[in-house]
């Protein structure tokens, strides 16, 4: 047995300890003796909305689970206060809760312009606002006691431009509410679609209280436009009559696309299930991805069992991401507090009473208030319900976005965005996800209608305005476009070219299209409108397309769009022809360039001067009086030209430069020959001016069409404006060339492919095409931008111009081209050689030429080096040296060779030198030394050789001599 001392021992041990935890667990306004604190929080919510009610349940859940799960002293106590959907009642509750209560922060109000007003009250009081507004106009860096506690509205445009953007759309209508509320996304979302080269072809705005005649009379209305793509941005009680009267309308069917955003998506369960599944089916839907968790399911229903506590009365009301996002946001302040909590809670400083002060400056500020903002500005929380929640800087950062589509009572997951990934079938973060993909973007999608087929964005309505087309009526070249009006009934009618292949085109497409031609005057007048004041009505919405002659620029692409052109492309230069040059004396002189003329003269000079050089001191026919070598310099150089030289030559170094002269020489009067041949056998249409240089160069007018924007690019190529002139007709262009700059005309024509082409086919045998073409990209219809008809029109064009129909439209109008056969005989240059050709040719004679006279020199200088050593001076040098080579070299290679040369001089000498020696005359040849004629020349002689007289040498001549 325990003796008594032990039993009162333990009984004063477990009375401390009862004490003890009785005195920690004592909740106490403020700090009493137990040390328990509380902070007072205020919360603003409409009561009367469903949001509201799931957020409170949730707001209640969150402070629960902090009581339970802290062993801190800190205790939050919450301070509910309806804002009956009342600004001005928001705002006294914020006023109430900050001078009565004094709260040190507040969840809430729910709405944006609520919401404007409390963050201007937190703002003077230094008191955290932490509110659900979505709206992008409240911004946290204008605000810095705002914290927002949801994703703004501007964060899902780039993922609905995704949307846009993955099914080729290039059109849609965003149907918004006329709040602040929905005003704020307009411009976040066009901007995001902007980027993606998307229109918001209307904006459709839906007054919160209109009634159902309001809507259905706006959605017969855009029911008549063209687009069938459509945004929402409704909350669910609008929306639930927007979509009801757009089945009524018809607009819930196979063609039209629907996209709601994540407000209205996330709250989905609060529109009844009737609307849903006879007006909603096959819309594609938005909202913030929250994953399914064990927490999120177990959480889900400990709320529906709290709810029904709290609002018995209310049914059909199912957790949704704003109470997930409430359920964090409370709990990312209790996190705050308990870091800049302690054992006492500051209150409010109480501002100088000795002034006259206002209600709101009586309230004076919170000093609790700024460590608490600088807590929770930048704040993450792990596993919590809404998934990511994380507050940078005091704003809620965006998480993944689920695309669901609405089929029967429900919604079925088809995919997600990221901003990292853009769309995809499945998170990579959530491996397991519930989407099922039939392809690599999206899961499978029924679309209104209970069609799996693509909307294609846009479609033809049946009742609605005709297509406005504007045409160019200017009363010259009707070939391409002319424009007719009835007296009687005033209808208009186009005919032409441009005409008729749009004509043609309409027919061709898979659909009716209704239009109505309207005339757009271009008189013949420098200051009147042109064809850029015509494309520009079509940017100004005054014409829905323009069909003509207008050429696709890139200019004009800045603010229009063309389809594909029809027409072949380019400006070129039309000048007038030569006269006939075969009956000019001096023709003969035309096949070479003077340049050309001035350098072979050259080299046949130089050509001669090295052959000279190299021969004149071993060859008698390159000796004699100083006159005759001249003239042999000549001679022989300009004998080659025709093959007629008869000095032959003796050294191999002329033997090399004449190989390759002779080459160049054959090249040369090869060449000549030929082009003269074709000057004088083949009538050609030579062009007075072969290129713009020349145009610019000699100061020539220049002519162009009246409106065209060939003007500009003249003055591009630096052309002189002052030279300009401007014409309308063909008549007109065929009078200034004719007359010439000279004579008040023009020197060329400078103008269009198609222009100029229907130009020839009328003057062909007077004018001519020259020069390089300068590429355009030809012909084009007009549409506003971003225009859904283009991509079709562009495709019928094709289709158009491979079939025989535009075979047959340009023989109607522009009739054979092969009419003029000198027509396609364009970008003629001159006939003339130059010397550009030539080059290469004169480069290896004079090489050659330079180096045989080099090596010559070399080698002479070599075999008279003792007299460069001598003592005598530089000139006397010199005079020593040209005495030398002025002297005629006596080389004998053997005694045949002087026996066959005939030279009687070496033979008498060889003679005295043996006369003491029979024996050496016994040797001699039976032969004549004498000869009736000189041998054979070598080299390139054409002269035939003398026969030598053979006579038996006896026995008396060989004594005598």
């Amino acid at each position: 047995m325990q003796s008594p001392k032990c039993h009162l021992l333990i009984f004063l041990i477990q009375l401390v300890s009862i004490i003890s935890f009785y005195h920690y667990i004592t909740p106490i306004r403020g700090e009493d003796e137990t040390g328990v604190v509380e902070v007072d929080v205020g919360i603003i919510l409409d009561l009367k909305t469903d949001v509201a009610k799931v957020m409170h349940t949730c707001i209640l859940l969150a402070l629960e689970d902090y009581h339970a799960a802290s062993r801190s002293a800190i205790r939050i106590v919450p301070h509910l206060n309806d804002s009956n959907k009342d600004d001005v009642e928001a705002a006294s509750a914020a006023i109430y809760l900050l001078k009565d209560v004094q709260v040190q922060a507040i969840f809430g109000p729910q709405t944006s312009t609520q919401t404007d007003f409390v963050i201007d009250i937190g703002k003077r009081v230094k008191v955290p606002i932490l509110s659900p507004a979505t709206s992008p106009s409240l911004t946290v860096k204008e605000n810095p006691y705002f914290i927002r506690g949801a994703l703004p509205s501007s964060s899902q445009t780039k993922a609905i431009a995704a949307i846009v953007k993955n099914f080729g759309w290039r059109e849609v209508v965003v149907i918004y509410e006329d709040s602040a509320y929905g005003t704020g996304i307009v411009p976040h979302l066009t901007d995001a679609l902007l980027e993606i080269s998307t229109l918001v072809s209307y904006r459709s705005v839906i007054s919160p209280s209109a009634n159902d005649d309001q809507i259905l009379r706006e959605l017969y209305k855009l029911n008549t436009m063209q687009t069938r793509v459509f945004v929402v941005h409704l909350r669910p009680l609008l929306a639930k009559s927007l979509f009801l009267n757009a089945n009524k309308a018809g607009m819930m069917s196979e063609g039209y696309a629907w996209i709601i955003t994540d407000l209205l998506t996330s709250l989905l369960d609060s529109v009844d299930h009737s609307v849903i599944e006879s007006s909603m089916q096959g819309v594609i839907g938005l909202k913030p991805y929250v994953p399914r968790t064990n927490e999120l399911i177990d959480f889900t229903k400990r709320w529906r069992r709290r709810f029904r506590q709290e609002y018995p009365n209310t049914n059909t009301v199912e957790l949704n991401v704003f109470g997930l996002w409430a359920y964090d946001g409370i709990k990312a302040l209790t996190i705050a507090v308990e870091k800049v909590g302690g054992t006492s809670i500051p209150k409010f400083k109480k501002a100088d009473t000795r002034k006259n002060l206002t209600d709101l400056d009586a309230l004076g500020t919170s000093e609790l208030g700024s460590l608490l903002i600088h807590s929770m500005k930048n704040i993450t929380l792990k596993r919590s319900l809404s998934g990511d929640f994380r507050l940078i800087d005091g704003e809620l950062q965006p998480s993944p976005y689920e695309i669901v589509n609405i089929i029967g009572k429900a919604e079925r997951t088809i995919g997600f965005w990221t901003e990292k990934d853009g769309i995809s079938c499945k998170l990579k973060m959530v491996p397991k996800t519930a989407a099922k993909c039939n392809n690599k973007q999206l899961g499978a999608i029924i679309w209104p209608g209970e069609s799996h087929i693509v909307p294609k964005g846009w479609e033809i309505p049946t009742t609605g305005k005709k297509l406005m087309v504007g045409v160019p009526a200017k009363g010259w070249m009707n070939e391409f476009i002319e424009v007719k009006k009835d007296s009687k009934t005033q209808a208009v009618t186009a005919t032409g070219f441009c005409a008729d292949v749009f004509k043609e085109v309409i027919l061709s497409l898979p659909y009716a299209l209704r239009y109505e031609f309207i005339p757009f005057q271009i008189p013949d007048s420098p200051t009147s409108p042109d064809y850029d004041n015509l494309v520009k009505k079509v940017s100004s919405k005054e014409y829905d397309a323009v069909v003509g002659d207008v050429t696709i620029l890139a200019n004009r692409s800045e603010y229009v769009d063309f389809t594909l052109p029809f027409t072949e492309s380019g400006i070129s230069i039309v000048v007038p022809v030569k006269d006939d040059d075969r009956k000019n004396i001096w023709i003969f002189l035309k096949p070479l360039k003077s340049e050309l003329w001035i350098t072979t003269g050259a080299f046949f000079f130089f050509i001669g001067f090295v052959v000279w050089i190299l021969e004149h001191r071993v060859n008698k026919e390159f000796r004699g009086p100083k006159c005759k070598q001249v003239g042999i310099i000549f001679w022989f150089s300009f004998s080659t030209l025709v093959f007629a030289h008869r000095e032959q030559v003796k050294s191999n170094l002329t033997r090399f430069v004449m190989i390759v002269w002779v080459f160049v020489v054959l090249v040369l009067t090869s060449s000549y020959t030929a082009s003269l041949t074709s000057m004088l056998t083949v009538q050609q249409l030579q062009p007075t001016i072969t290129d713009l240089n020349d145009l610019i160069k000699n100061g020539e007018y220049v002519g162009y069409q009246e409106g065209s924007f060939v003007k500009d690019v003249l003055k591009r190529m630096k052309f002189d404006s002052s030279k300009f002139k401007s014409y309308t007709t063909l008549e007109e262009y065929n009078d200034a060339l004719s007359k010439g700059s000279k004579n008040g005309g023009v020197g060329a024509i400078i103008d269009e492919l198609p222009y100029l082409r229907l130009f020839l086919k009328k003057y062909c045998r007077k004018y001519i095409m020259v020069g390089q073409t300068y590429k355009t990209a030809g012909f084009g219809f007009v549409f506003p931008k971003g225009s859904p008809l283009v991509p079709d029109i562009s495709r019928a064009v094709l289709r158009v111009m491979e079939g025989e129909f535009m075979n047959n439209v340009i023989q109607k109008y522009f009739g054979n081209e092969t009419d003029c056969s000198q027509k396609d005989g364009m970008a003629i240059t001159s006939d003339s050689l130059t010397l550009d050709s030539f080059k290469g040719l004169f480069l290896i004679a004079g090489v050659s030429a330079g180096s045989a006279l080099l090596i010559f020199f070399l080698i002479f200088l070599y075999q008279n080096k003792e007299i460069l050593t001598t003592d005598d001076s530089i000139r006397q040098k010199l005079s020593a040296i040209a005495k030398v080579f002025d002297e005629e070299k006596v080389k004998p290679d053997s005694k045949s060779e002087m026996l066959g040369e005939g030279n009687e001089s070496q033979m008498t000498t060889l003679f005295a030198a043996n006369a003491a020696s029979p024996e050496t005359l016994s040797y001699l040849p039976s032969q004549s030394p004498e000869r009736t004629a000189s041998p054979p020349y070598e080299g390139f002689s054409t002269t035939e050789p003398g026969t030598p007289v053979q006579e038996p040498i006896t026995n008396e001549v060989r004594w005598q001599i």
